[in-house]
This record gives structure tokens, C-alpha cells and sequence, in this order.
């Protein structure tokens, strides 16, 4: 969260300080309103920068936290494998490109009413769920085997990613996203495996 709040600042302050440069008028309240208008614009887009902000880290602990809902709700059952840190690297990118891409999409999409939000929650819903899928089936099984896996549950899986979505569009909130979408996709795997069943833990 931490590192999520401190990129996301930093993207802010530069894109704020870009606008400066190209934004110059002699007219004190011109220069005003278009500040106003410039930070607004900012705190909207940075709502949209939430998810590609929270890929570029989600890769990079998504195994230790696997790992502590693995240990604490399925002691039973071997624990993953983490991933190479190349592949991870490699794997994070790409999500991260993904992700990009579709919330520039839903940028522009913003002025279109009626049909943003359901493309904003369709389009999030499904790459969150199938690349959070992924990257947790892929501790079990290779690449290819996990994509299989998630082909043959795509519907349970978007319904998944679409709970995801749901929180990212809460402000604040949405901070939590990848801790939570790990952590569910793990009790989502393991449901969808078939070979793996829960320890219930006295309270």
C-alpha cells in the first residue's frame, strides 16, 4: 500500500508539473480555473491510475501472500512453488500493459454515459480475474496447464474478477485490491481444483 500511495503521488506531482510548463496564461483567474480544472482532471485520472500503479507490485508479492493463506487455510495440501523472479518480472509487465490498456479505454470512455461504468467493471473484472488466476494456478501448475484450467472455469472466474473490480472502485479502499483479489483467488483455485479442501481453524 505504501509503495501503491508513494508512485501514485509521484505520477501526480509530474503530470501536475507538466501541465505547468505547457499551460501558460497571463490572466491570474485564467490560470485559476485552469489549475482547478488541471487538479480535477488529475484526481479523476488517478483513480483510473490505481490499477496499472497496483500491477507494477502485485507480481512481486503475490507469493508471499499466497504463501500465508496456503499455510494458515490449507496446511494439508503441499504448498506452492513461487515463480522465477524473471518469469515473475516478465509476467508483471505484461500485466501491467494490459492493464494500462484497458484503463485508457475506460478513460475515454468516461464521457460516454450509460455504458463507462459496465465497460469499466466488464473490462477490469476480467483481467483482474484472469490474471490474478493465473499467476496463483501457476504455483501449482505450468503455464500452459493453468491457462487450460482457467479456460475450462472462464465464467466462474469473470464473476470472480468482477467481486475484484467492485472494490477497486472504491476510493481508499481500492488500495487493498491486490492484498485481497491474492487472497481470494487462492480460496478460488483451490475450489476450482478440485483437489484441495479447507481446514476449518477453531475460533
Amino acid at each position: 500500500m505504501g509503495l501503491t500511495i508513494l508512485l501514485l503521488i509521484a505520477l501526480v506531482v509530474l503530470l501536475q508539473n507538466m501541465a505547468d510548463v505547457f499551460i501558460t496564461v497571463s490572466s491570474p483567474w485564467v490560470d485559476t480555473a485552469i489549475a482547478f480544472l488541471t487538479g480535477f482532471g488529475l484526481l479523476i485520472g488517478a483513480g483510473f491510475l490505481i490499477a496499472p500503479v497496483m500491477s507494477v507490485f502485485a507480481g512481486l508479492f503475490l507469493d508471499e501472500i499466497s504463501e500465508v493463506v496456503e499455510e494458515r487455510d490449507y496446511p494439508q495440501d503441499e504448498p506452492g512453488a513461487p515463480m522465477p523472479l524473471g518469469r515473475s518480472l516478465v509476467l508483471s509487465a505484461r500485466f501491467l500493459l494490459l492493464v494500462v490498456g484497458v484503463n485508457l479505454v475506460a478513460l475515454f470512455l468516461l464521457l460516454v454515459p450509460g455504458i463507462n461504468l459496465i465497460i469499466f467493471f466488464l473490462a477490469n473484472g476480467y483481467l483482474l480475474g484472469r490474471e490474478y488466476f493465473q499467476f496463483v494456478a501457476m504455483r501449482f501448475y505450468s503455464e500452459d496447464d493453468a491457462s487450460a484450467l482457467r479456460a475450462r472455469h472462464s465464467t466462474t472466474i469473470l464473476f470472480a474478477g468482477l467481486m475484484i473490480a467492485g472494490l477497486l472502485a472504491v476510493p481508499i479502499l481500492n488500495l487493498l485490491t491486490p492484498l485481497f483479489a491474492t487472497a481470494f483467488m487462492v480460496h478460488v483455485f483451490k475450489r476450482l481444483d478440485g483437489k484441495h479442501q479447507a481446514t476449518v481453524l477453531p475460533s
